[in-house]
Parts: C-alpha cells; sequence; structure tokens
C-alpha cells in the first residue's frame, strides 16, 4: 500500500484504483497529486491482492479502437482477452466489495469518528465507493466514510446504485464514456442526486472531447494535450469537492 502524506493533513482520502491498481505510475502520481495540492493523507491500497490488469493493455486496446490495422487487431483482441479475464473473475465486484469493505472498516475504527475520511474511486474503483454509501455499510453508526469521487466508474447499475447513496459524491463522467451513456444516465444520475436531501446530495459533470480512462490519463481515444486538460480539471474536481463536503478537522496523522 501507498502512503502519500500532505503538509498538514486535512483528512484522509483512500484511492480505490482502476484496472491496473497500484503498480500502474498514473495512479500513484494522483495519490501524490490529492497529497500535495489538496493536503490529505493518501492511501492508495493493493485491494487487488496482486491481481491487477496488466498496463499493457492500454497499447493492446489503442490499436484495436484505432482505424485500419485489421490484420493484427485479432492478435491483438486475443491478448486483451488474455489480460482482462483473469482479471475480471478475481476482482468481479461480488468477490472484492468485502476487501474493500473491511479495510474501510478497519480505517474507521483506527482512526476514530471525527476524522475526515474521503474516497476516490475510478472505473473498478468508483463501483465500491458508491456501493460503500449505502447506509447499510456503516461503523458504530457511522458512514464508512464522509465524502466521495469518482472518475468513469465502470459497473454500476443505474438508477438501483445511485438511488441507495446516502453520502455526497460527485462524478466525472467522460463525454465519450463506454460504461455510463451521456446523457441518458449522466440525466437520471443527477435527478437522483439532485432529490437526495442536503447532506447525501452530489453532483455530475461532464467532460467532452475524452473517453473512459481520462482521470489517470489512460484514455486512448483523447488528444494527448485534451487528455492532459481534462484529467487536471477532474483532480481539481475531487480535490474541490472533498475540501467542500469533508468535516473541517486539522490534524497531523
Amino acid at each position: 500500500m501507498a502512503v502519500l502524506m500532505g503538509k498538514t493533513a486535512k483528512g484522509i482520502v483512500v484511492i480505490i484504483p482502476d484496472a491496473f491498481g497500484i503498480d500502474f505510475v498514473n495512479n500513484k502520481i494522483l495519490a501524490d497529486t490529492y497529497a500535495t495540492k489538496g493536503d490529505y493523507k493518501v492511501y492508495l491500497p493493493d485491494f487487488m491482492l496482486g491481481h491487477s490488469c496488466p498496463s499493457w493493455i492500454l497499447n493492446t486496446m489503442t490499436v484495436l479502437i484505432s482505424p485500419g490495422n485489421y490484420l493484427s487487431k485479432p492478435h491483438h483482441f486475443f491478448w486483451a482477452m488474455y489480460g482482462l479475464i483473469p482479471w475480471i473473475i478475481r476482482n468481479r465486484p461480488g468477490k472484492s466489495f468485502p476487501i474493500v469493505k473491511a479495510f474501510f472498516e478497519a480505517l474507521r475504527k483506527e482512526v476514530g469518528p471525527s476524522t475526515p475520511i474521503g474516497a476516490a474511486g475510478f472505473c473498478w474503483g468508483g463501483k465500491h465507493v458508491v456501493l460503500l454509501a449505502d447506509p447499510e455499510h456503516r461503523v458504530d453508526d457511522k458512514p464508512m466514510y464522509d465524502a466521495g469521487f469518482t472518475g468513469h466508474p465502470s459497473f454500476l447499475e443505474v438508477p438501483k446504485d445511485i438511488q441507495k447513496i446516502a453520502i455526497p459524491i460527485s462524478f466525472a463522467v467522460p463525454e465519450k464514456d463506454n460504461q455510463i451513456s451521456v446523457p441518458k444516465d449522466t440525466d437520471v444520475i443527477s435527478k437522483i442526486m439532485e432529490d437526495k436531501k442536503e447532506s447525501e446530495r452530489g453532483e455530475v459533470r461532464v467532460y467532452q472531447g475524452c473517453g473512459h480512462g481520462f482521470c489517470v490519463r489512460a484514455d486512448p481515444t483523447a488528444e494527448d494535450g485534451l487528455l492532459a486538460i481534462r484529467a487536471t480539471e477532474a483532480e481539481g474536481q475531487a480535490i474541490e469537492w472533498f475540501h467542500a463536503k469533508l468535516p473541517k478537522y486539522w490534524a497531523e496523522y
């Protein structure tokens, strides 16, 4: 588990990463950004227990979605399935959620009810951020975390999962996402969030010109310059949300 520290921690942020896990350098850089720009103690646990998706799949997917390359695409498709299928089997939400939940339970008990905890989930991790926000999951009558952020979450059941949210969550959804339909799903999510009481109310922001993975700069569909801009904007969205929604508590951990 990677742990990074801001100058004077305003609270804790736990990153539940995308399929590429803690070994993907972009996830480590993002954790460092939250720590240095947000002044949080940031945890990046290995929730996949060493079974993250290999990062070389990014190059494989780039070939598959690019025009042309017809002769090589069957080869790349085989390798994409070779990397993805074992990862899905080992880390499907029904199997992984108890691992993530146990971490948050232990963290809440360790730091106590007054320490603000944020959760940031991406792709696979976004599903867990949403599931943890169900009021069914609590520790000594406290929520698992106090405020959440998710970028391009995967495996969501809309509207079912959203209706159960009882913690303020900020969604960052790319215009060309392959998991959440824009505007069909985003309109539904926005309406449900707006109708919640203020302490549970979240938000949805749609980012133009990019696709799945943009928050961790792993979107093969976006131009490099635009990808960097959108990723930086999403970083700001997360930090601003945590600053606004996490309980005010200033301490060094």
